[in-house]
């Protein structure tokens, strides 16, 4: 009986000390569960034809910049974030389509979609008179028809580097049209979450409460998206990079309208201007370029947190801690909720009339 009880005891204490490591390394790591999947997407790629798809500078193309940073934006998030899955949708240098990069991304269930981009500005034109000549017209028809010369300048034009510099980060500019609602509601079977059915119920997805709720997440979407390219715009700030702002976009890219989650595209720098160029060719401008996303993605993370706190939804505190497949619904009851729940409200009163 006194063996017993003590092997009982040793076992309860073992326990103890295995849950206070775990919980300690947990800690220590930064371990979270807000985000599980990051999608990494290189913009670009070489064509089949070997051609290059992007922007082109005085000695560098923009497909192989793009590769460069997300390989070194990769290799640091598994380095400083390892409880983070990162998925590229280009992992080479060749050219993937732009709408499989959208379903790779929607496929991993990703919580955020990163595109790297390099930007370009047309060179500016100049002119100037170099001076006169004669040229000679005609009035008049038949009779009245007179010969009549007249002094016009001749023009020199030429084309100098635009001087433009600095990052912008993109967002889809869902408020714009309902473009964004409309690819949600098309995609809807593939864009449902796993626990769809149990947050919101079985709802048509062509009643006008499925439409709501599309709606619902897009403007979802659109304040995260906003929010986190806000803190990538911050980070380039500190760092000295001229700050272009956060853009929004209503037409023509594709992967941050058919994405299902909060998505941004990062022009990192101009490729057109020579400075800025060498700048997005160097290790130690790649590098640093990575780090701001990175502490961008770690102040997201605070913020979602934060958001999460102010819900009323931490359930750090309860006795029973959930299975890892239930913490994941969780997880996404919790994000949904963010900016849902007054809405939802709203939802089911329509429901009811």
């Amino acid at each position: 009986m006194i063996k017993r009880t003590l092997l009982i005891f040793i076992a309860a204490s073992l326990s103890l000390i295995i849950i206070s490591f775990t919980s300690a390394r947990d800690k220590k790591s930064g371990n979270q569960k807000i985000i599980k999947t990051i999608i990494v997407d290189a913009g670009h790629g070489i064509m089949e034809n070997g051609g290059h798809n992007g922007a082109r500078g005085s000695y560098s193309n923009e497909d192989d910049i793009c590769l460069a940073v997300s390989k070194e934006l990769v290799k640091n998030f598994q380095a400083e974030m390892p409880e983070i899955r990162i998925v590229e949708s280009r992992p080479t240098e060749k050219i993937t389509a732009l709408h499989r990069r959208a379903e790779i991304a929607n496929e991993n269930k990703g919580d955020l979609f990163i595109c790297i981009h390099v930007n370009a500005a047309l060179p500016q034109r100049h002119s100037e008179i170099t001076g006169y000549k004669k040229v000679t017209y005609y009035t008049g028809k038949g009779k009245n028809r007179k010969k009549k010369t007249k002094e016009v300048p001749v023009y020199r034009h030429w084309t100098t580097p635009n001087p433009a510099k600095g990052t912008e980060t993109y967002i889809w500019g869902a408020h714009k049209n309902e473009d964004k609602e409309v690819a949600m509601r098309e995609n809807a079977p593939m864009l449902q979450e796993e626990n769809y059915k149990l947050n919101y119920g079985d709802i048509d997805p062509n009643s006008p409460e499925f439409i709501a709720l599309s709606l619902l997440k897009t403007k979802q979407y659109f304040k995260r998206s906003a929010t986190l390219a806000g803190f990538v715009q911050d980070e380039f700030a500190k760092i000295g990079r001229v700050d272009r702002d956060v853009r929004q976009r209503g037409v023509g890219i594709w992967v941050l309208q058919a994405t299902a989650m909060p998505s941004i595209l990062v022009e990192t720098g101009y490729i057109t201007n020579r400075e800025e160029e060498d700048y997005l060719n160097s290790k130690e401008g790649q590098k640093e370029i990575a780090d701001c996303v990175i502490k961008a993605v770690r102040t997201y993370i605070t913020w979602l947190e934060k958001q999460q706190q102010e819900a009323g939804l931490d359930n750090s505190n309860t006795q029973n801690q959930p299975s890892s497949s239930q913490t994941e619904k969780d997880v996404m009851a919790m994000l949904n909720a963010i900016e849902e729940k007054e809405s939802l409200s709203n939802i089911n009163n329509i429901k009811r009339n």
